[in-house]
């Protein structure tokens, strides 16, 4: 319930529940707590979004009394087969590669160079024009954008140049730095643009927050006035009850796994092992859940792992939660990109807060491990790096033999979405 002593902000953002997935959780977690900092969130977000997935349960964490504004927005991407790229429909952008379609291939061009910045660019001008006459009928101290997709940063932007209003600019994952974005097929025209649009924003808005101190480096270099990095995080209410753990030695991985999250090194690894010894054969059991690439599952059935595999497809975040719990040792791939050292996922600090081993393959010189090492929440190996992955898994196989596969992780409670939400509180009050 608002409180009249209260500040108010009004956050723009496009994902919203009941659309689920990652995009959803950062910020209906920061609304959730920010009143207790004295901060009340209102919330505008379009009527007929295309979701990564649909959460009904997330509408229950929603803070009783929250102000919800909606408007539709027009998504002409959708006339060109791109409503179905769950990729672009989490970031704006379009990933994959592969052997394409010509009409695929057309797709791509139309949406790298005449939707800009994104395929949500439709809602920008109609969004500023509502919003403006809001900003005169109800005060808000300030509004806060959170993307991708970007358009939600011009929608803030725009209320900027006319309003004058105190802004923060929250990204969840780069602009022309995601990994993803040579492939849009720009021209020298458009990408010049998404790069003028980008600058605006970063240097217009009054704060820049970032998810990962990399991605703060890389926007300073940029020309940002202010940047701060506020990591995602976990929610411990979320582990409502305990779980059994799983009888098998099952290593788990909760979602999506294009190419590019390939653990290229872990099946061979794996498929030594149930040659090796019939009890990890009978014992293995890997477990994916979410959207997995054919080239993924052909390596697995390659390296004779085929009888150990499990796969779900994506499901609601509690239900997700305890598929961790339950988990003997949890997996975590960073994408094989040029930016790989900035990614920060919000899946892998619920990793951290299950407190079960994590098996990390990524830079061994990024953000994440440098939080693993900090934490002792589990290891990382580099992508190549197959004879020390190997004996990590066997170690850790050791210890569920001897039901002794447990972890002592240190201070992770610097990252409950409650102690974040109380860094975005002293930004905004910064402000």
């Amino acid at each position: 319930m608002e409180s009249p002593l209260n500040k108010k902000a009004l956050l723009i953002t496009y994902y919203w529940p009941p659309s689920g997935g990652s995009p959803v959780l950062r910020w209906l977690k920061f609304t959730k707590y920010l009143p207790e900092y004295g901060w009340d969130i209102s919330v505008y977000t379009p009527d007929n979004p295309v979701p990564q997935a649909i959460d009904e349960d997330l509408l229950h964490e929603v803070p009783l009394g929250t102000s919800i504004y909606k408007t539709r927005i027009k998504e002409p991407a959708n006339s060109f087969g791109l409503k179905k790229n769950n990729n672009t429909q989490a970031t704006g952008f379009i990933s994959g590669k592969g052997k394409k379609s010509l009409l695929s291939e057309i797709a791509v061009w139309i949406r790298g160079n005449i939707f800009i910045p994104d395929a949500r660019m439709c809602w920008i001008r109609p969004s500023v024009k509502k919003l403006t006459k809001l900003l005169k009928q109800k005060h808000f101290d300030t509004i806060i954008t959170t993307g991708p997709p970007h358009s939600m940063h011009l929608i803030g932007l725009g209320l900027k140049q006319k309003t004058g209003i105190k802004w923060m600019a929250d990204f969840r994952d780069p602009w022309t730095n995601i990994d993803y974005y040579p492939e849009l097929k720009l021209t020298k025209r458009a990408d010049k643009k998404q790069h003028r649009l980008e600058k605006a924003v970063l240097e217009n808005a009054d704060v820049v927050v970032t998810v990962s101190p990399t991605m703060t480096q890389e926007f300073v270099a940029m020309g940002a006035r202010k940047v701060v990095t506020i990591t995602n995080g976990y929610d411990e209410p979320e582990l409502k009850k305990p779980v059994n753990r799983d009888c098998r030695f099952s290593i788990l991985h909760l979602g999506s796994m294009p190419k590019s999250r390939n653990p290229e090194q872990l099946w061979p690894v794996l498929g030594e092992l149930v040659k090796e010894n019939q009890a990890f054969r009978n014992d293995l059991k890997i477990h994916l859940i979410g959207k997995v690439d054919a080239s993924i599952l052909e390596a697995i059935k390659e390296n004779g792992l085929n009888t150990n595999l499990f796969t779900e497809d994506q499901m609601p975040n509690q239900k997700a939660i305890q598929r961790q719990q339950a988990a003997q040792v949890l997996l975590l791939v960073i994408n094989n990109t040029p930016n790989a050292k900035g990614i920060l996922t919000n899946k892998f600090f619920e990793y951290m807060m299950v407190k079960r081993p994590i098996l990390c393959v990524g830079p061994t010189n990024g953000d994440a491990a440098s939080i693993l090492k900090q934490t002792g929440s589990g290891r990382i190996f580099d992508y190549s790096d197959q004879e020390n992955l190997k004996a990590q898994v066997q170690e850790y196989y050791n210890q569920f033999k001897a039901e002794k596969l447990e972890i002592s992780s240190e201070a992770t409670d610097i990252y409950s979405r409650k102690k974040l939400a109380g860094k975005i509180a002293s930004e905004l009050n910064k402000l």
